[in-house]
């Protein structure tokens, strides 16, 4: 009941899952790029996210011109402390999340916190657009924020493995992040332009509203067509989650690069700001834009992801070595239409990175362990942010901001060459059996 085979795409619990005796024979065909949105459920989540996802860019655009330029003076250390408060909950619950996410229903997890961030989000239109936000009060309100995207997050990362049959999870986890990106393409640039018009509280109210669409999606989801994973038997906390990570080289391998692109690299937020307003001095319209550009690259690499069959570390490793050469030349750029067309590469690089990482721990992870695993991912690669945004924001007020790029892309490309080392010794040609291959033929 527990078992797959990724080879062949029959997981052993679907095909025997007393309420859908013929599932395997009636599935669709798991090739093509948008094969995962032939499943309804996966379907209804997908573009449930593509809504909420356009108004989670536009608040943080909306959020990120708000504390850069209403709340301070341009300080990119205040924005780096909001960025390090709205992620530091990642790495102190996610482990907890993950184990919450193992033991009980995911959908019913997930309403409760998509209802709980929409609280978030309003109360902070709510003080902007009366006019009485201050610089603590989007603090704290990050801080609201982070503790529940510590829960949502492994969650929901582990919810997609129950929305479609293990064939087609590369294909999901891809879509997943083409819906993240085309809303990226579209939130940023139409914060810019209301930023522009009519200021930052449009745009956070806008956020507010679209978790409907994600809570619509939970609800309308045929239960009978999930395929939950099946209950950790005993205490199943966090402990087993850390013991079973250790015993896995090849995913420790995979977090430790995913770490270092979430705490050195994926610093977007903070560096297109500086780079926007102090660099080239341009206007909310100008910053929004670099969002939507640099979107342009990731919704390529995302769909790129789609159309592959399965996920290999080699790939990872290539996507990231190419990430540091370009986040070099980006940072170099001598004007802005330079630097944002830089961008599109180094989007499309950086979303490939994200999408390989994500599908190989879910792939290789046995189903019963897969949230407690999610949520240990997440962790890492998201928790690197509360280390790595406080220090990018005081290069930036220090030594300017082509040096956040600069330093980031460094640690990122010294990472790249220690895991190529660390890899060929996991998959020596004497050790036919790598942890990897092991767990890939379950």
């Amino acid at each position: 009941m527990t078992g797959s085979n990724p080879e062949t795409g029959q997981p052993t619990r679907y095909a025997a899952a007393p309420t859908q005796p013929t599932a395997a024979a009636t599935l669709p065909s798991h090739r093509g790029t948008f094969a995962s949105l032939r499943l309804v459920n996966y379907r209804l989540f997908f573009f449930g996210m593509l809504l909420s996802n356009t108004g989670l860019w536009m608040s943080r655009v909306a959020q990120d011109w708000l504390v850069l330029v209403n709340l301070t003076d341009h300080s990119s250390t205040a924005l780096g402390t909001v960025t390090a408060i709205q992620f530091a909950p990642m790495p102190l619950l996610a482990p907890f999340a993950g184990t919450l996410a193992d033991r009980f229903d995911k959908r019913r997890l997930l309403m409760i916190t998509q209802t709980l961030s929409a609280v978030t989000s309003l109360t902070l239109a709510a003080l902007v657009l009366t006019g009485g936000v201050q610089l603590w009060h989007v603090y704290v309100l990050a801080g609201a924020q982070g503790v529940l995207n510590a829960l949502d997050n492994p969650t929901r990362q582990a919810f997609v493995s129950e929305l479609v049959p293990p064939l087609f999870l590369p294909n999901a986890v891809a879509l997943n992040s083409t819906s993240f990106h085309a809303a990226r393409l579209l939130g940023p640039a139409a914060s810019g332009l209301l930023i522009g018009a009519f200021g930052v509280g449009p745009s956070i109210l806008i956020n507010g509203l679209s978790f409907a669409a994600v809570l619509a999606a939970l609800r309308l989801m045929d239960a009978a067509r999930l395929l939950p994973a099946p209950r950790p038997k005993g205490r199943g906390g966090v402990r087993e989650g850390f013991a079973y990570v250790r015993g896995r080289p090849d995913i420790v391998l995979v977090m430790a690069l995913a770490f270092m692109l979430g705490t050195f690299g994926m610093n977007f937020q903070i560096t297109n700001a500086l780079m926007a307003t102090r660099v080239f001095n341009m206007g909310p319209e100008g910053y929004g834009l670099l969002g939507s550009i640099m979107a342009l690259g990731s919704l390529a690499g995302a769909l790129l992801a789609a159309r592959r069959a399965r996920p290999t570390m080699p790939l990872l490793i290539g996507s990231l070595a190419a990430f540091t050469v370009l986040d070099i030349a980006d940072a170099l750029a001598p004007t802005y239409w330079l630097f944002a067309a830089l961008l599109i590469p180094v989007g499309l690089c950086t979303l490939t990175a994200m999408t390989t990482a994500n599908a190989l721990v879910q792939l290789t992870t046995d189903p019963g362990m897969r949230g407690r695993v999610m949520a240990l991912y997440m962790a890492v690669f998201m928790g690197g942010t509360p280390i790595g945004a406080p220090i990018i924001g005081l290069i930036g007020d220090t030594l300017g901001p082509r040096w956040t790029i600069l330093i980031g892309a460094f640690g990122v490309g010294v990472a790249v060459v220690i895991a190529a080392i660390v890899q060929r010794g996991l998959h020596s040609p004497d050790d036919s059996r790598s942890p990897a291959r092991s767990h890939a033929s379950r």
